[in-house]
């Protein structure tokens, strides 16, 4: 049997509380919908509705047509369910009227009802100017585009980096060691890459430079292991929110640490999934919620320990699954949230 197989079944009794459905009705502000123009909007509402899920936000809104028709599909069969995001093409940062065009573009998206803009990994990892030379998340040349959004009041959902463990040896101390091997193109290997550290400290300084614009630092901002640091982080720059999208099992195999963390930064921390899939909710909801112990997550690759519920309370599952997003994004209907 090779290793990757291993699955053992454990022998341990304890109380087990499934959720299909959230306490509270909730706001996923990073999700993935790649076919919106055509999407059937209908059938997605009822599988939403079934695990109490008020509002989405699809990140990927791309621009131009495609961003055009998401919000006429929008519009026409559930206008108050879904929220877009734009996306920029960085890599044409070389343009002579790149400023010009990108800050129309913000301009134009806002005024459309586009609630934000989202950075996707490549910028400061693998898009590159014409010259062939990366581009660093805080190249002075992007500083409009930051500030176009903070002008728009256009919150800024950035993903940068990778787990740091994607840049240490592939060897049998990488707890991301499986996930390495069956997804070898995510190792950044130190030689050809920025440092995990670099690609960080670029982004802080863009949230440093641009106080006026609120950025949400998604997946934890790649410190869910370090909760210490995250909160140094937070309490630094007052500007910056969080989400937990994809690092559910960073949260999960510490629950003590993490429910303090919840209830110190209870007005800072966003709920979202990232790759949309409803059985994945449950063990969100069950993590979030309940105090279970032991239990999967999942996805064996992602993390191979086990989960433990955080218990959180009430006040702070509601700041979680919907408070802190309507502060952030007045447009949402708040009657969907009505307990």
């Amino acid at each position: 049997m090779d290793i990757e197989e291993y699955s053992p079944k454990s022998t341990l009794i304890v109380k087990e509380t499934p959720l299909k459905r959230s306490k509270y009705p909730f706001v996923d502000v990073h999700n993935h919908q790649f076919d919106m123009p055509v999407k059937n909007l209908a059938n997605l509402v009822a599988e939403m509705d079934s695990m109490n899920m008020g509002f989405m936000i699809n990140l990927s809104g791309f621009r131009g047509l495609y961003l055009r028709k998401s919000l006429e599909n929008i519009r026409e069969n559930a206008p108050n369910h879904f929220g877009l995001f734009l996306n920029i093409d960085f890599e044409a940062i070389d343009d002579a009227d790149f400023k010009e065009t990108q800050t129309a573009l913000i301009d134009s998206a806002a005024a459309a009802g586009v609630m934000g803009l989202k950075v996707y990994k490549s910028l400061g990892l693998t898009s590159t100017d014409s010259k062939g030379n990366r581009i660093a998340i805080n190249d002075p040349r992007l500083d409009p585009i930051w500030e176009a959004c903070g002008n728009n009041k256009m919150p800024v959902l950035i993903h940068s980096g990778e787990p740091a463990s994607f840049w240490e040896p592939k060897d049998k101390f990488n707890e991301r060691w499986l996930e390495l091997r069956q997804k070898p193109r995510r190792y950044r290997d130190p030689a050809s890459n920025p440092s995990f550290e670099e690609v960080l400290a670029e982004q802080h300084d863009i949230f440093k430079k641009h106080s006026n614009t609120t950025f949400i630092n998604a997946h934890l901002g790649w410190m869910g292991n370090d909760l210490d640091r995250l909160g140094t982080h937070l309490d630094t720059y007052p500007n910056v929110m969080t989400e937990i999208g994809a690092v559910l099992a960073e949260l999960g195999r510490q629950p003590k640490r993490a429910r303090r963390f919840f209830i110190d930064y209870q007005d800072r921390i966003l709920f979202g999934k990232d790759s949309y899939k409803v059985s994945e909710y449950y063990t969100y909801f069950r993590v979030l919620e309940t105090d279970d112990e032991y239990f999967d997550y999942y996805r064996k690759r992602h993390a191979h320990w086990k989960m433990y519920g955080l218990a959180l309370p009430d006040s702070i599952l509601q700041k979680l699954y919907y408070k802190n997003a309507l502060d952030l994004f007045p447009a949402i209907d708040h009657s969907l949230f009505k307990n």
